[in-house]
């Protein structure tokens, strides 16, 4: 006996035979079920923008989608466009996003997407140990895994440079070089003095940079190149730039500067986890920002060439690095650093057309002036 279901008595009712009511009755059924299926495997994939390097976040990337089954399909930045070039992109697709998950590779970049409505709130449960100097109050970035900005010096250079202040010391003058600061830590860094210190001295520091004599370089890695070639006595960069010379057996050594207990501090970069509002895969989304927010993604980090400091306080810092509670920290309000970089960005792209500079082919062949 053939027990009708509450549809097909419905269209009995409607005089249909049977057999042609059950027919109808498998087709919805059919459809609604590949309409599921259709959905579910919309859900199984998830697309992010990264502007970490493409070396250092493949790795995590690939173990989410063997945890999960998620397919990612992930853009990357370039180093000389780091992080500028994917913000451009993702504030022109708001009115129809194709992203769900910005990967930023430093605060600033996430706080921009929030100014621009780009971005929203997700609040992990990854992220309760993370302290909340490393997150957005409301939720629209949460940090992990960072870097610090710290000084590579020549293994010969004596004295050794204990701070940024070094690069308007007339002992280092036309011996020290600095990433350009269009985009970048670089940019960051500098803004993030105009915060602390106020405009007038921020100014007073590029004039006292630019008349001794500092080189301005296309990228951090360039700037450690030429440390690392004994072409420049130190140079500004980021701690994965600094160890890859070391790691490469350079005559370097990497110094984390201003560490006196009234000094600046040293400049924490942490990585960022970003929503993105009206993304087309939000659940598929929000497991990402878990994953890439778990110890297990930072552990993952801080053993990788990037030698990235945890955030999380239970997981052990990289060989040989330090980690946040043993170093004396820059205090950065992340908010107020991107907007100081979006007023001052014609001013140090001013400073940087006006001091001298090296190009990437003399970096190549060695041939500095």
């Amino acid at each position: 006996m053939i027990r009708l279901l509450p549809s097909m008595m419905r269209q009995r009712a409607k005089g249909l035979p049977l057999s042609l009511a059950l027919l109808i009755f498998v087709s919805a059924t059919a459809g609604s079920v590949f309409t599921a299926k259709a959905q579910e495997a919309n859900q199984a994939q998830v697309v992010v923008y990264v502007s970490h390097d493409r070396s250092f976040s493949q790795p995590v990337l690939q173990a989410f989608e063997e945890k999960t089954g998620i397919t990612v399909h992930a853009v990357h930045d370039t180093e000389e466009t780091k992080g500028s070039a994917l913000i451009e992109r993702l504030i022109a697709e708001k009115p129809a996003p194709k992203a769900d998950v910005y990967w930023a590779n430093a605060p600033i970049r996430a706080e921009l997407l929030k100014r621009e409505g780009v971005s929203a709130p997700y609040l992990s449960p990854n992220a309760g140990d993370i302290e909340a100097r490393w997150r957005d109050p409301e939720g629209y970035w949460t940090g992990f895994a960072a870097r610090a900005r710290v000084l590579l010096v020549g293994a010969g250079v004596a004295p050794v440079p204990a701070s940024i202040l070094a690069y308007t010391d007339p002992r280092w003058r036309s011996r020290s070089v600095i990433a350009h600061p269009r985009h970048g830590t670089t940019a960051e860094h500098l803004a993030a003095l105009f915060v602390l210190w106020g405009d007038a001295r921020g100014r007073q520091f590029l004039e006292k940079m630019r008349t001794n004599g500092v080189r301005v370089t296309p990228g951090n890695i360039h700037s450690a190149r030429l440390v690392a070639d004994g072409l420049a006595d130190f140079a500004l960069v980021d701690t994965d730039d600094a160890l890859a010379m070391i790691e490469a057996g350079k005559p370097v050594r990497m110094i984390w500067p201003d560490q006196s207990p009234d000094g600046l501090g040293v400049f924490i970069v942490p990585n960022a986890a970003v929503l993105i509002a009206g993304a087309p895969h939000p659940a598929a989304a929000r497991k990402l920002i878990d994953f890439l927010l778990s110890r297990e993604a930072e552990e993952m980090l801080a053993k990788s060439p990037a030698h990235q400091i945890p955030l999380h306080p239970n997981v052990a810092p990289p060989e040989g690095m330090r980690s946040l509670d043993q170093l004396h920290v820059m205090p950065i309000d992340y908010a107020a650093v991107a907007h100081k970089l979006k007023v001052i960005r014609p001013l140090l792209e001013e400073w940087a057309a006006s001091t001298p500079s090296i190009a990437n082919d003399s970096i190549r062949t060695g041939q500095h002036h």
